[in-house]
């Protein structure tokens, strides 16, 4: 796979990307590209290999082939030196520290930025900008917030780390659909200036209003690579789940 401009990179570049749990194969060889900000959404049934794909990426589990990440390649890089590169993953649950405030899960996310305080309290205003609700909540402890509040707490950590890429999985999970949609319309507005998003997404109409590319997995392989704009009903999706 070549870069469509033929001379910049993409932001990052999958080839051949595959994981296993023991003896069965979660994901089979997966080529993949996001570019500079670029919104990519990845579609499919359960158990298509979808958390899996963006697991790997983030190297939180065992997998092969090759990941780069503007041309460089990071395929033997950890979950902290890709981090530290600006790969961002939310993973669904959120993972927040329930017992510290959100104050504090935000501080957390910027902890690659050493002592450099005005950058730290530029982030803060950035996420608190994005998600007023966290600044009203900001000595609050994190477990004591509703389920959105939760998602936009995972969502601001995220961005206190200053993602190039940040990745999703399943960031609408057990919201009301009004909630769902004000964070995905947030995700739409940081695409907007600039940020490469990788969205793993069940709620396919909110995703697909946003995103450029669609992936659509299936038993752990890409079963179709196209513009969004041509899926318009679940019927369409089916057609590539069941190919």
């Amino acid at each position: 796979m070549t870069s469509t401009s033929g001379t910049t990179p993409h932001l990052i570049e999958v080839d051949g990307l595959s994981a296993s749990y023991g003896r069965v194969a979660a994901l089979k060889p997966v080529d993949l590209r996001v570019e500079e900000g670029e919104f990519v959404t990845i579609l499919g049934p359960n158990g298509a290999g979808k958390t899996t794909l963006l697991r790997a990426i983030s190297r939180l589990i065992a997998c092969n082939g090759q990941v780069k990440f503007k041309g460089q390649d990071i395929s033997k890089l950890n979950t902290h030196q890709l981090a530290k590169l600006g790969i961002i993953m939310v993973q669904e649950g959120r993972g927040l520290f329930g017992e510290m405030s959100v104050y504090e899960n935000l501080l957390l996310g910027a902890y690659g930025v050493g002592n450099q305080r005005d950058e730290v309290e530029r982030r803060f205003t950035q996420v608190f900008t994005l998600f007023p609700r966290l600044r009203e909540r900001s000595s609050q402890a994190a477990s004591s917030m509703s389920g959105g509040e939760q998602q936009m707490l995972a969502v601001g950590r995220a961005l206190m780390a200053g993602p190039k890429l940040l990745m999703l999985d399943e960031p609408s999970l057990g919201l009301a659909p009004k909630v769902a949609a004000g964070i995905l319309d947030t995700l739409g507005e940081l695409n907007r200036n600039g940020l490469g998003i990788l969205l793993v997404e069940q709620k396919a109409p909110l995703a697909l209003k946003l995103a450029r590319r669609v992936y659509v997995l299936s038993s752990g392989s890409v079963r179709a690579e196209l513009p969004a704009q041509e899926i318009k009903s679940h019927h369409d999706l089916a057609k590539f789940y069941f190919h």
